[in-house]
């Protein structure tokens, strides 16, 4: 037995002890995701088992440095550990912001300081995390943001604005980029962290379609924030900015692998048995989910060792958004009449539609699918003129 092999089968053992059987069952709501944080409500023992276990062990990070509250695997052995977790059914232990985002980019550009301050706890589910980044105005050109930190010696003083702010309204803590100086486009913004609740900042929910929000306006009237928060270097945000939105393209195109549904036409038989045309869609999809489950491992591989261009995740965003939102189209189309109830028992209060309604945002979120294409004609195929 390889070394490997001997890795999969402790780790599948360990799952099967320790992984509640609650935490192997479908997610049904956003209740059943753990978010963590101070004000986080576990929703059962079960959910705040998994976590625990999971933290202490290092898995909800397994590949980074144990010194940051990682798990320090290989990329070989946290590609493992997910395959045997997706084998038994096992849940996300911890949704965060600060792993997808924010954890990379500490982990590039951060002091140890930093590192070793904040890592551990968004490992642990200790801090939630929201992005300031999007402004009114300063959507696809976000480096037109006008929020700005005046210097006051020891630290800044912020006034601005930011929207589209996902959970805001539930967050601790926020990472957000300040214009530090007026007189330079892209070598004049800085990346700050500050709490949520030192004085000065307030959040208002958007209302959407589908009648939830979970983003938000906030607003910044003179928030205190010290000068050790910043990470990177003054003025040189944008080399953090652009760093992080490639993790978080790469968090979004991860909604066209579907959150582990397998197969379209198994989850809806009987629409599938009936309905030729709906069935052909249905495996066509099917199709392409497995290619792009295969690409995106491919892509994660080079990504991780610096192989993969850097526009890579454009591409990946752009195709996993819209495989997102043709799975929550057919997943209307397969339900039926039945699929348009909106707030009774039986349909989980509208949880279908409401979130193929949502999912129209994919192609907004994150960089709109028009600049990703653009992104994609210009960077990866060099077309003239693009």
């Amino acid at each position: 037995m390889s070394d490997l092999e001997a890795f999969q089968s402790q780790t599948r053992a360990w799952l099967e002890a320790n992984c509640p059987p609650e935490m192997r069952q479908p997610a049904r709501d956003e209740e059943d995701a753990c978010w963590g944080g101070r004000n986080f409500k576990f929703k059962n023992p079960a959910q705040k088992k998994w976590l625990e276990v999971m933290a202490e062990k290092g898995w909800t990070v397994p590949d980074w440095p144990k010194a940051y509250g990682g798990g320090g695997l290989s990329a070989e052995e946290t590609k493992a550990l997910r395959g045997e977790m997706a084998k038994l059914g096992c849940r996300s232990p911890l949704m965060s912001f600060g792993i997808w985002m924010l954890g990379p980019a500490l982990l590039k550009f951060g002091s140890e300081e930093q590192k070793l301050h904040y890592l551990p706890q968004i490992a642990r589910g200790e801090i939630r995390w929201c992005q300031g980044y999007s402004e009114p105005g300063s959507g696809s050109d976000l480096v037109s943001l006008q929020t700005f930190g005046e210097d006051k010696g020891d630290h800044w003083i912020v006034n601005g604005q930011k929207i589209w702010t996902s959970y805001a309204d539930k967050a601790d803590w926020i990472f957000c980029l300040v214009r530090t100086d007026k007189t330079n486009k892209y070598q004049g913004i800085s990346f700050l962290l500050f709490d949520m609740t030192t004085p000065g900042v307030t959040t208002k929910p958007i209302l959407l379609i589908s009648g939830n929000s979970p983003f938000c306006e906030t607003f910044f009237d003179n928030v205190k924030v010290p000068k050790h928060q910043i990470v990177g270097e003054l003025n040189r945000g944008w080399d953090v900015a652009k760093y992080l939105l490639g993790h978080e393209r790469e968090m979004i195109s991860g909604g066209g692998l579907g959150e582990g549904l397998a197969s379209l036409g198994a989850a809806f038989p009987d629409a599938a048995a009936h309905e030729p045309v709906l069935r052909a869609e249905m495996a066509l999809f099917d199709v392409e989910t497995i290619v792009f489950r295969a690409h995106s491992e491919r892509f994660m591989d080079e990504w991780k060792t610096g192989r993969a261009h850097p526009a890579y995740s454009n591409l990946m965003k752009y195709v996993g958004t819209e495989l997102n939102k043709k799975r929550h189209e057919l997943v209307m189309a397969a339900g039926g009449s039945d699929a348009l109830e909106w707030e009774s028992e039986r349909s989980k209060g509208g949880a279908k539609p409401r979130t193929w309604l949502r999912t129209k945002a994919n192609s907004i979120e994150g960089g709109t699918s028009e600049v990703m294409l653009n992104v994609v004609s210009k960077r990866i195929l060099d077309m003239p003129g693009a």
